[in-house]
């Protein structure tokens, strides 16, 4: 597996070798040691999947501690523009964000580590996302920023006329007002 290092500190893209002949293809998505050894040794208690459809954005979600969450995604079905914005108070990449084209075709994973929101946008048809989750979901820590926030800046790559937001990220406030209690640890 190719371990792809980012500006981001701890947040981390994975391409997988995939053998292909003409029964179709093989990879390993998934191998604790290869984790390990590229700095990933979190125990993955919960799984996530869902399906939407082009123009949904979902996001950007988070959890504030104790029940914050550090996440392997990645997409089985389709395309879709994956988010990670550092709310680490102290990061270097405080306040920035990565972007990166996951799906189906490329096999690409992303390793966020807690701290960060996150949010995906659909750019095909359909999409079937999966998540790893390090922690379980807690209604009463959960977290989001709006993902047209002017001080992060997102390009989201299709224009806000044609995304499709749920009345619960619609409503998101703000990173300025938005309760985050995530400190960065080098």
């Amino acid at each position: 597996m190719n371990v792809i290092t980012t500006e981001f500190p701890g947040l981390i893209i994975l391409e997988p070798k995939v053998f292909e002949d003409s029964r179709g293809y093989f990879f390993e998505s998934y191998n604790n040691s290869t984790f390990e050894q590229a700095g990933i040794s979190n125990k993955f208690v919960q799984d996530n999947q869902s399906k939407s459809s082009y123009g949904v954005l979902r996001g950007l979600h988070y959890q504030l501690d104790p029940f914050a969450q550090a996440k392997l995604v990645r997409v089985v079905q389709g395309k879709v523009l994956d988010v990670a914005v550092d709310l680490r108070q102290g990061s270097p990449t405080y306040k920035k964000w990565h972007g990166e084209i996951l799906s189906a075709d490329n096999k690409k994973q992303m390793f966020i580590p807690r701290g960060f929101a996150h949010g995906f946008l659909v750019l095909s048809e359909t999409a079937e996302f999966l998540y790893k989750c390090d922690n379980f979901y807690s209604r009463e820590h959960d977290g989001g920023i709006r993902l047209d926030d002017p001080e992060i800046g997102i390009d989201w790559q299709v224009a806000k006329e044609h995304l499709i937001i749920s009345d619960k990220d619609v409503k998101l406030p703000y990173l300025q007002n938005a309760t985050a209690n995530f400190q960065f640890n080098s």
